[in-house]
């Protein structure tokens, strides 16, 4: 295992920086197609959200891969590679491991402990293998990483350590009144209709806004999100959906407005806020949950506008979760960590003792076939019986060696024992290969019907 990460996030660049490299779908698709055309890279695949872009990959080559990462991050992002190097963080194999573990429970995010960084593990993980990058190392991290996040929220109480970025923001909005409360009556304004915007529009349903408008540039996305809210089964709010053409006029009738959609530009602009305020006597409640911004930053400077974004998040995420429950959780990351270690180490040893039971039993073929050409008078029952008991001594003796270098294969420093397994036995390095090839297409299959 060769495991690589080069990345950067909301701790390691300004706000500025991560809206300018923030990657598109298409973008994201071109990335990892570059990224397998690489010499030092055999797998990857990409996590980007609205706080971090990270690319993942498997390579043969530390150094190598580090330079061609970065690289194809800054080309990719816009980014000169000058001026993202600074901003650029590094991990290899177990800390690689480590901190994606890290990532899928909350640890890492802007509010300690928010569950929505599964499903974009999960996003990133079906991109990679649909656009087949994703090999048996990264399918078997990722899915691993997945049932890391969700043990953690089941087995820990991370969950009251901090609250989704939706919930957090509203709570910033609210400024010290509970949401409910602050919410109850109000008009709402949701700008898009992805995953994130869905969840704030649902949300603000729960809190009891007396109305949630949906403007989006597909119209059939927004109209669906509607109905959904609309159903009594679902909130029940009043709900529809509009143009983004409309978004000016909505504006003026919003009393809070959340937006987060896939734009590279501005939203809304400062001039689109100012004109709907004006003459208005109830504040007007903005959250930007976009990366790069929806929302003009200007908003922040004008009367009667509260405008929550990433930036401001940040800022206001710095109180202190439960100790307890993210030290549980770092318990069970290290726990994770070492079995993900151990277990991919074994697997790379398996090639090889396949190889060496196929050339052992090879070698019984032969001499059983030689010995019935030194004995033609032996009956069907003699040969069978010869048969077996020449296969019996030779698994007996191949027993104990194989599952011992197994069990050591799985310790750190372990991968030495399929080498010496190789050289002992004069392996071809073909056959070796052949297996292994084999066990990766049989992964990529199993693995495509988990996601």
């Amino acid at each position: 295992m060769s495991l690589l990460v080069v990345g950067l996030s909301h701790r390691s660049a300004p706000v500025s920086v991560l809206e300018r490299a923030a990657l598109s779908g298409d973008t994201q698709v071109k990335l990892l197609h570059d990224t397998l055309a690489a010499e030092p890279a055999v797998e990857g695949t990409v996590l980007a959200t609205c706080n971090r872009i990270e690319l993942y990959a498997d390579v043969d080559k530390f150094h190598a891969g580090v330079a061609e990462l970065s690289t194809l991050l800054a080309q990719h992002s816009g980014v000169g590679l000058e001026e993202l190097t600074p901003y650029l963080y590094v991990h290899y194999e177990d800390r690689a491991v480590h901190h994606l573990f890290s990532v899928a429970c909350g640890l890492d995010s802007m509010v300690v402990g928010e569950g929505q960084i599964l499903g974009q593990i999960k996003d990133a993980l079906a991109l990679g293998q649909e656009q087949h990058t994703a090999g048996r190392l990264l399918n078997d991290l990722f899915q691993q990483a997945l049932r890391v996040g969700k043990r953690a929220h089941s087995e820990t109480g991370i969950d009251r350590a901090g609250q989704s970025l939706v919930t957090f923001g509203l709570e910033q909005l609210a400024d010290g009144t509970p949401v409910d409360a602050w919410a109850a009556g109000k008009r709402a304004l949701v700008i898009g209709a992805g995953s994130m915007s869905s969840l704030a529009a649902a949300t603000l349903a729960r809190a009891g806004v007396a109305e949630v408008v949906i403007a989006n540039r597909t119209m059939a996305r927004a109209e669906r999100l509607a109905e959904i809210l609309a159903e009594p089964g679902g909130t029940g709010v009043a709900a529809r959906a509009v143009e983004m053409v409309a978004v000016g006029d909505e504006l003026t009738r919003a009393d809070v407005v959340v937006s987060c959609t896939g734009a590279t530009g501005l939203v809304l602009t400062g001039e689109a806020v100012e004109a709907a305020t004006t003459g208005r006597t109830a504040p007007l409640a903005l959250l930007d949950l976009a990366m790069p911004r929806d929302i003009d930053a200007a908003a922040h400077r004008m009367t009667g506008v509260r405008l929550v974004d990433i930036e401001s998040l940040a800022e206001a995420s710095a109180d202190a979760p439960m100790a307890n429950d993210v030290d549980q959780v770092r318990s069970i990351v290290s726990d994770e960590v070492a079995a993900f270690g151990a277990a991919q180490r074994a697997a790379h040893i398996t090639p090889t003792v396949v190889a060496l039971r196929t050339m052992a039993a090879d070698v019984v073929a032969g001499e059983v076939a030689r010995l019935e050409g030194r004995l033609p008078g032996l009956d069907e029952k003699q040969r069978a019986e010869i048969t077996q008991t020449v296969r019996r001594v030779v698994d007996k003796l191949l027993h104990a060696p194989t599952v011992r270098v197994k069990q050591l294969a799985s310790e750190p420093g372990g991968a030495g024992y399929a080498d010496a397994l190789r050289t002992l036995f004069d392996l071809d390095p073909e056959t070796v290969a052949s297996v292994s090839r084999a066990d990766l297409n049989d992964a990529d299959v199993k693995n495509r019907g988990r996601v």
